[in-house]
């Protein structure tokens, strides 16, 4: 169930660059041996095209590849890299790739200071924060929230991956005193899908713990079931998310957001605060 055409790419891309290397080839001896164009397979492997089956042989060849199997498996892994996913749809309002990554992760680890996490926001939230933005139309905000909604999903498939977020408890203060109504549903909301999901664990970074280690703001590291697919962090911005798949890059924020979780509520604690924020 969990499978997504971003991730088949992203694995795709990886095996291109391995089987170039292992020829012992730069990009630019690999195209002249091909009779490409210049900067067709630079496209490739940097993921901004995705190679028809005509093209993966032409590479394949070139490469040395003829065993059967191996052939075959990067031919499907083509073919799964061209599906589209349901997110595709909402191209017009969601800025990039991210949810095709989220959609096949295993783990998804998130500290939020200042929103709620996009898997757990309601409606009303999701539109409150869209708007927000200054930059949306009341169309444009009624697909974001759509997208957000569908996205939820994961949440309840029978492999639904593990959601470790973070949030503190400044942002569920300043949402409380902003708008009670909307805030006592979302901050119910997190309460709910913490207690009747076991896949689920909110934990609530006091005030009272001072300032918090990740003090370069929100992240989301995903992790992947298949070893084939390497973790992945994910930093949100104005206008594009940034990607690091670094070792070193994911190893330094996993070090963070322990940090964080180990000075933030337990998740039953967690759960106490946001009730007595609710009722307060």
């Amino acid at each position: 169930m969990r499978e997504s055409p971003t991730v088949r790419k992203r694995r795709l891309v990886r095996e291109l660059r391995r089987m170039r290397t292992a020829a012992g080839l730069s990009i630019e001896e690999a195209r002249k041996q091909m009779g490409w164009t210049s900067g067709r397979l630079n496209h490739m492997e940097a993921g901004r095209s995705r190679p028809d089956s005509s093209a993966l042989k032409d590479l394949m060849n070139t490469y040395g590849i003829s065993d059967t199997a191996k052939r075959e498996a990067i031919l499907e892994l083509g073919r799964q890299s061209k599906k589209r996913g349901w997110w595709t749809k909402f191209d017009d309002v969601l800025s990039d790739d991210f949810i095709g990554f989220e959609a096949e992760a295993a783990e998804i680890s998130t500290f939020q200071p200042i929103v709620m996490p996009g898997l757990l926001q309601t409606p009303e939230y999701a539109a409150l924060s869209a708007r927000a933005s200054l930059a949306r139309t009341e169309e444009e905000i009624e697909r974001i929230v759509t997208a957000r909604v569908l996205r939820q999903k994961i949440l309840q498939r029978d492999d639904a991956p593990e959601l470790h977020t973070i949030v503190t408890e400044e942002a569920l203060i300043r949402l409380w005193r902003s708008d009670r109504e909307l805030a006592r549903h979302q901050i119910r909301h997190l309460i709910d899908t913490a207690e009747a999901l076991n896949t689920v664990t909110v934990q609530v970074h006091p005030q009272s713990a001072g300032i918090f280690a990740a003090t370069s703001g929100a992240f989301t590291i995903l992790d992947y079931a298949d070893e084939l697919d390497q973790p992945l962090v994910y930093v949100d911005t104005t206008e594009t998310g940034i990607y690091m798949e670094e070792e070193a890059q994911v190893t330094a924020y996993k070090k963070v957001f322990e940090h964080v979780s180990m000075d933030a509520l337990s998740k039953a604690a967690s759960v106490e605060l946001m009730k007595q924020i609710i009722t307060s």
